[in-house]
């Protein structure tokens, strides 16, 4: 099996980039360990604190925050640093090439339950012209990111990633420390029949999904069932979309601060869609593609469609 490294200079990735991404992945190799220890090592529960979307934060989503920001920090290619986890952007070093946001630790309410829990990153080129901590740096739509990966913490340690080429798969060898190719190439199957979602949340979706799922879950009169799967960790319901198909969904909905749905576009929506995207699948918002939509605001949300490019364009285009 490959080296993650050499995988990356055979796909032409700059050196600079491979240096970051390896520093990105020390991180996550620390993180696996104080996943693995879990209480031994008191890193579960709640802080008594909120992050900037009002969120109650784990311990767990502090110690990883903070582990990502001083790894990043003391590279002298990183210029700017955005977390789901801050309220404004951390300026790295004036001279750095990259810019670097991520989800810490995407699952949180699975820490303590020993669920599915993983990190999400994106990396973006600087804006030489506009200040480091300017959030125009990170407002450049998700087409003009140069590496979308994500780390997912369970039985094994996984990484899938795209620096452009294919979504690759690599997995995490305890023995001598390094990620090695383990999926050269993800193809997601343009049909399906599974869906991650979150069924409770069904009395305040828009009447078109309502329509469209109550006829799949309820008055289903195919020969082949729907199959619900919910990790409740975007991180966990994605990758089983990228290994082995499916549509994982989450709208926009009627409650309060509910309209642009839960997920974030520069941390988590963006980096998924472009992981998706390149391995034959597809990601919408509610009305386009989501690697298209303009960004305007650091911590802006997003509703999120992506998977089985034949089903989600299905239910994009339902009763429209």
């Amino acid at each position: 099996m490959q080296r993650l490294i050499s995988v990356l200079k055979q796909d032409n990735v700059d050196i600079d980039l491979i240096l970051l991404i390896r520093s990105i992945l020390a991180s996550c190799k620390e993180i696996t360990f104080r996943v693995s220890q879990g209480e031994l090592s008191g890193v579960l529960g709640s802080t008594l604190t909120e992050n900037v979307q009002g969120e109650t934060q784990k311990k767990l989503d502090v110690i990883t925050n903070q582990m990502l920001k001083d790894i990043l920090l003391s590279d002298a290619s990183v210029r700017s640093i955005a977390s789901e986890e801050e309220d404004e952007i951390v300026i790295g070093h004036e001279e750095g090439i990259y810019n670097v946001a991520f989800d810490p630790l995407d699952g949180s309410s699975n820490i303590d339950v020993n669920g599915q829990i993983g990190t999400i990153f994106t990396i973006y080129p600087t804006l030489p012209d506009e200040p480091a901590d300017s959030p125009v740096q990170f407002l450049q739509g998700g087409r003009a990111q140069l590496v979308a990966g994500y780390v997912l913490y369970g039985p094994s340690t996984l990484l899938v990633m795209t620096t452009g080429g294919p979504t690759r798969g690599f997995t995490l060898d305890s023995t001598h420390g390094g990620f090695l190719l383990t999926t050269p190439e993800f193809t997601i199957p343009t049909a399906t029949n599974e869906y991650a979602l979150n069924m409770a949340n069904y009395p305040f979706w828009n009447a078109p999904y309502q329509s469209f799922f109550g006829h799949l879950f309820v008055n289903n009169q195919t020969d082949k069932a729907p199959v619900l799967r919910w990790n409740a960790a975007m991180v966990g319901d994605v990758h089983r979309v990228i290994t082995r198909g499916g549509v994982y969904f989450y709208p926009g909905d009627k409650r309060d601060n509910m309209e642009d749905g839960k997920l974030r576009l520069l941390y988590e929506a963006n980096p998924m869609a472009w992981l998706v995207e390149n391995a034959g699948g597809t990601a919408y918002d509610e009305t386009q593609a989501i690697l298209d939509i303009p960004p305007q605001s650091l911590h802006q949300r997003t509703p999120v469609l992506l998977g089985s490019s034949d089903v989600v364009k299905e239910i994009a285009t339902y009763q429209l």
